[in-house]
């Protein structure tokens, strides 16, 4: 069976209440308040049968001005509205501002039930249909069926059926493959059964058993069952009412408003970018205005923050951000009703460009609804910068499955993916951003250091990629490197044009160094004696970084040895010591000819180089 979504909408009184009752059997007033005043005051659900495989599920609304945010909880995600309006009273306050509000959430299409016209001569019908299709002119619902009926003798009912069926043969089906979200709009518990909740499926696929997330509290839940129209279901698809029957939570751990979704798919913010429109005859908007926003069936306090100008006016449409005071879960491409803060009335709506948007500033650009898939994402990751955005984080910006964002990026030009689980999306932009500051600060480090034979790595990514996304280092050292640009030598990134250049002075002191190094043997030269550069002790010290970077010498203890003499030693303890022997100090020193001053830091020089590795008083010789 397919199910149709039908919202009614209407001002108090005008009977929506008994035309769902007369077309369903099911009384949608399910509180006892509700009953004892003849009036909804909270969402009423019921359903009917139209024939021909299609269901129509009923959200039948509150129409008292003080229980218009209880209308918008159950407005959302209808497929169509019917519009109730009383033959007798004719069009009313709530009558316009119920339709102001399926025009701003976008609903497609709908009908009109003149009821009550057991009560209202000719005359009274005929006034009452002018002014309504007066009220519906150049809007979705011009042209639209305007039904007499009664739901008192039954007449008309019938062909308010057909009408129905007729408009759910029209509609397109809502795609399954879309993020699951399930707006709550009820929330209950049952004898046996624990919490319930109830929700419009507004996109996706729900399955009984999965685990889902509650948003914006992060909760988990595991769906023990699901009901369709009282029926017990295995699945439910987008644009089916359902009730949930979650494990694992309290009914006091959810409210309406709350969403539920697969975990880690769509994700709560309290920043979002819109399109804002400002109802005509309105008071015009300023900027930093606080206002009532209903994203789905949540209400949110939020200030409006315009990007391109001071103020609103009426009749127009801005960029903005809904900077909300407590987060909320919305998609890209949703419909959001905005009331005054105080007295609360419908002043105008919304469409959701970014429902996880960084704070902007004036004149900042956003992409438009209209722009491709890849387009925007590709805009979204050039804002990010060199932090780029990973996979999830984009997706649920853009509101679609993470299957079909990689699908859509993959090949795309402009964007490189670094990292993994998950992977990040950086812009070439971003990239080549780096590689030239990296180009500039190594060229600013060999003219400020020429003697050295590169900048530490850990120091080259402290200072460029302290902010870049996991991965963005090497992805840019790599390409770097693979084009000539680069050299990397141990612990070192250096220009690939980089020499070390001697003076005079300095290759005459090298020479003396290595020669003195070579003479030394095992015992090593104090590098710090100022006669080994003609008195000059900075000068040594100058050249003997050289050679330890060049690794001619190494530092072992106080001394630095020749790294050709510490290569013969590692050799020979391995000749002498096979792996698996212990070498004890006393044979170590017959080995070297030196005293314990010099033996002990060879010994540890040893066991930094892995060659052998201390227990107790010996060592043991490793492979």
């Amino acid at each position: 069976m397919r199910s149709f979504i039908v919202g009614t909408a209407g001002h108090i009184d005008h009977g929506k209440s008994a035309l769902v009752l007369a077309l369903t059997g099911t009384d949608p007033d399910r509180l006892k308040e509700e009953k004892e005043r003849g009036i909804t005051i909270d969402l009423g659900f019921a359903h009917a049968d139209l024939g021909g495989g299609v269901v129509a599920s009923f959200i039948d609304v509150p129409g008292h001005e003080r229980f218009v945010r209880n209308m918008l909880a159950g407005a959302h995600g209808v497929d169509a509205v019917l519009l109730v309006v009383a033959a007798d009273e004719s069009v009313m306050p709530q009558t316009r501002e119920h339709f102001h509000i399926c025009q701003l959430l976008g609903i497609p299409r709908g009908l009109v039930a003149l009821t009550k016209c057991d009560l209202a001569d000719a005359e009274t019908q005929a006034l009452a249909e002018m002014e309504v299709r007066e009220l519906l002119a150049g809007s979705f619902l011009e042209g639209a069926p305007v039904l007499k009926v009664s739901a008192r003798t039954g007449h008309g009912l019938d062909g308010l059926r057909q009408c129905l069926l007729d408009m759910a043969r029209q509609a397109a089906e809502r795609p399954a493959d879309g993020l699951l979200r399930l707006p709550v709009d009820r929330v209950f518990s049952l004898r046996g059964f624990g919490t319930v909740v109830t929700g419009t499926l507004v996109s996706g696929r729900l399955e009984s058993g999965e685990e889902l997330e509650i948003l914006p509290s992060g909760r988990r839940a595991r769906v023990r069952g699901l009901q369709v129209h009282g029926r017990a279901v295995d699945w439910v698809a987008a644009g089916s009412r359902a009730a949930v029957n979650l494990a694992g939570l309290e009914v006091d751990e959810m409210a309406r408003g709350d969403v539920l979704a697969r975990p880690g798919t769509v994700l709560s913010s309290s920043i979002l970018d819109v399109e804002l429109t400002l109802l005509p005859g309105e008071k015009p908007l300023k900027d930093q205005a606080r206002v009532r926003v209903h994203i789905a069936s949540a209400e949110r306090l939020a200030r409006v923050r315009l990007l391109h100008a001071a103020r609103l006016d009426p009749g127009n449409t801005v960029r903005a951000q809904l900077r909300l005071e407590r987060p909320a879960a919305a998609g890209r491409g949703d419909r959001l009703v905005v009331r005054s803060y105080s007295p609360a009335s419908t002043i105008g709506g919304a469409v959701v460009l970014d429902p996880v948007s960084p704070r902007r500033r004036r004149d900042a650009s956003v992409a438009s609804l209209a722009t491709d898939l890849a387009t925007t994402a590709g805009a979204l990751v050039e804002e990010a910068g060199p932090a780029g955005i990973d996979a999830p984080t984009l997706a649920a910006r853009l509101t679609v499955p993470l299957a079909r964002l990689t699908a859509t990026m993959e090949g795309g030009t402009g964007l490189a993916t670094v990292g993994r689980d998950p992977v990040r999306y950086v812009s070439a932009r971003a990239l080549d951003a780096l590689a030239e500051e990296v180009r500039s600060l190594l060229q600013r480090f060999h003219a400020d250091n020429p003697l050295k034979a590169g900048m530490p790595r850990e120091e080259l990514r402290r200072r460029v990629f302290s902010r870049a996304a996991a991965g963005a280092f090497e992805r840019v050292l790599e390409g770097l490197t693979d084009r000539g640009e680069l050299r990397i030598e141990a612990e070192a990134v250096a220009l690939d044009r980089h020499a070390v250049r001697l003076s005079p002075a300095e290759e005459t002191t090298r020479q003396a160094l290595l020669a003195r190094a070579r003479q030394a043997g095992l015992a090593g030269i104090d590098s710090s004696r100022p006669a080994l550069a003609g008195g000059d002790a900075r000068l040594a010290e100058r050249v003997v970084r050289v050679l330890l970077a060049e690794g001619r010498l190494r530092r072992v203890g106080d001394t630095v040895v020749d790294a050709s003499v510490l290569d013969e030693l590692k050799a020979e303890v391995r000749r002498r010591w096979p792996p698996g022997n212990r070498l004890d100090v006393a044979g170590f020193k017959d080995l070297t000819g030196l005293s314990r001053k010099f033996v002990i830091p060879l010994l540890e020089y040893l066991d930094r180089e892995r060659v052998t590795r201390r227990t107790g008083n010996d060592r043991l010789v490793l492979m």
